[in-house]
């Protein structure tokens, strides 16, 4: 089987943080996981390596800079995409564009 793409998924809204992470988890390609606080975020990051971080929303722009600091440092970085909303056919869309960019 191929390597999954893992995921991370930030959004402080537990509604919204469960919802996208229900619809990532029906692609078998994809291994989300959810942190809804920018702790939570960067203890996740600290212990795992994503292949794409998934600003679902709530923090602030600061936050989210620091986020993508994070993602950007190591020899490997993540690549960093916002999630505005409008379903799931617009939520895998803003993520295949993603992981297509290099």
């Amino acid at each position: 089987m191929e390597k999954q793409t893992e995921i991370l998924v930030i959004a402080t809204h537990e509604g919204i943080l469960a919802t996208i992470l229900r619809l990532l988890s029906n692609n078998q390609q994809w291994a989300a996981s959810g942190a809804s606080s920018l702790a939570e975020a960067k203890e996740a990051m600290a212990s795992s390596h994503f292949d794409l971080i998934l600003l679902g929303g709530g923090l602030t722009e600061a936050e989210e800079e620091e986020v993508k600091a994070l993602a950007a440092s190591g020899g490997n970085p993540a690549k960093v995409t916002r999630h505005f909303g409008g379903g799931s056919g617009l939520l895998f869309a803003e993520i295949y564009e993603a992981l297509s960019k290099h």
